[in-house]
């Protein structure tokens, strides 16, 4: 693995960071330094849309204020790159939660899930951006 190789997995494990950054803050924003203008996404799975980035955020900005508490915890990627391109997929756990204040454990609202984040990487001269997101969502609980 070269000095490059090695610089392009932190900068990827960095925008896996800020994903989860923008989405638990609410700071749809944010999401401008993770996806392509042209990026698709796709929520599907877990009951949400596939779209474009601003429909995405739209989307998110509407649905995610019934959970203002939010954590999402990302893995260890694989990172594959191929001819300037990288293919990422990482498993993510997540709750979202109907307050931000402390409640019973058995409280109602609650929403835990898990799964892959399977994106499409590629180098801009912003840094890379993701052109593609796929959530593959394994399990989730609702309380």
């Amino acid at each position: 693995m070269d000095a490059q190789e090695l610089a392009d997995r932190l900068e990827i494990a960095d925008l896996l960071a800020r994903y989860t950054r923008a989405i638990d803050s609410g700071r749809w924003e944010l999401l401008d330094e993770v996806f392509s203008e042209d990026a698709v996404i796709d929520y599907t799975s877990a009951g949400g849309i596939k779209g474009t980035r601003e429909e995405v955020k739209a989307w998110l900005a509407e649905v995610l204020t019934h959970w203002p508490g939010r954590l999402h915890l990302i893995g260890a990627p694989v990172i594959d790159f191929h001819e300037g391109e990288a293919r990422v997929s990482a498993p993510f756990t997540d709750t979202l939660a109907p307050t931000r204040e402390m409640v019973a454990a058995g409280t109602e609202g609650f929403l835990h899930g898990g799964g892959w984040y399977h994106h499409r990487l590629r180098r801009t001269p912003g840094g890379w951006r993701s052109t593609e997101l796929v959530e593959e969502q394994s399990w989730r609980t609702a309380r």
